[in-house]
């Protein structure tokens, strides 16, 4: 037991230091579990798990979202699942929606709670990976005593926040562990794959919600970042990721204001990157035809008039023998 003690006199320490919260983001985490959610971290009460009808009914709710992230929770088990990890998507309140697990590790996550219907939240648990992941809206990894409550530091977790194709906050992707020889050399390789698999379902997710708008990939600073643009036959600018929003100053969720793709296009911090997508995409469409104008905007859904706008402001040449040397 002096273990566990340890633990909690650490965390009710660094909780009531003055300056901890200031210095360290976990020792804030584990004050808000404190002070903010009345949470005790000797506590060992069971995780609150929602009934079937209600996990049914959250299901059901993010059903297109359920959908487009399977295959990508596959893959990524496929990666950690024989190294004892357990993958999970929640939602933005922390409940586990969809899991991938071994059958022989299923008891195990079971007892721990780490299962579908549990509610993970910071609120409800204090410092953990899914909980915390969302409240500070960030990639976390929190490694076994780094935990709030005593009894979840045999565990490792790595989260990575997941948004939506208006930019809002629509869950956490997880990977735990309650292997007690996890590394933290290890549990940092995971949290690659979470953060790339996480930009790949938004990604996924943002084309889904726009079926028939050209999809535009910029360049941006933020490499972890999903940065599209959805671009309808108009060329206006429909649709954008947080990534996105945030590169060019848009509102950070909910639907953007349309806007000319090409105003966008002249504004430095987003120029080479959209040009650049573009440019291309104009470019294998003119070869495929041999530098038919006509043909070629026929086969990109636009009309030849705007076609000829773009390659100009592109400055893409109208036949094959310019195109040849592009």
């Amino acid at each position: 037991m002096k273990p566990i003690h340890d633990h909690i006199d650490k965390v009710l320490a660094a909780s009531h230091s003055a300056s901890g919260s200031a210095k360290s983001r976990l020792v804030a985490s584990w004050r808000r579990s404190i002070t903010v959610h009345g949470l005790d971290p000797g506590q060992d009460t069971l995780i609150d798990r929602i009934d079937e009808a209600a996990l049914l009914r959250r299901r059901q709710e993010m059903e297109r979202f359920l959908l487009v992230a399977a295959p990508k929770l596959d893959q990524l088990f496929g990666l950690v699942g024989q190294s004892g990890c357990a993958v999970m998507l929640c939602d933005s309140e922390g409940v586990v929606l969809d899991q991938r697990c071994n059958d022989a590790d299923r008891g195990a996550f079971q007892s721990w709670g780490l299962w579908e219907g549990a509610n993970w939240s910071e609120a409800a648990v204090g410092t953990n990976g899914i909980g915390t992941c969302l409240a500070e809206n960030r990639r976390v990894i929190i490694h076994q005593d780094e935990h709030f409550l005593a009894r979840n530091t045999a565990m490792s977790c790595m989260d990575a926040p997941i948004y939506g194709p208006e930019g809002e906050l629509v869950g956490a992707l997880d990977v735990s562990s309650a292997r007690s020889d996890q590394t933290e050399a290890f549990n940092r390789l995971i949290a690659a794959m979470i953060a790339q698999t996480a930009r790949q379902i938004e990604a996924d997710t943002f084309r889904a919600a726009f079926p028939n708008a050209r999809i535009l990939h910029a360049d941006a600073d933020d490499t972890e970042a999903a940065t599209l643009l959805a671009v309808d036959g108009d060329d206006i600018v429909v649709g954008a990721t947080r990534g996105a929003r945030k590169a060019f100053g848009m509102s950070a969720t909910g639907q953007i204001t349309p806007v000319p793709a090409s105003d966008l296009f002249g504004r430095k911090d987003g120029l080479r990157g959209f040009e650049k997508a573009e440019r291309a995409a104009l470019i294998r469409a003119l070869t495929r035809t041999g530098g038919n104008v006509s043909k070629a905007a026929r086969d990109l859904g636009v009309g030849r008039a705007t076609l000829y706008r773009r390659m100009k402001r592109l400055g893409i040449g109208e036949n094959a023998e310019v195109l040849s040397h592009l």
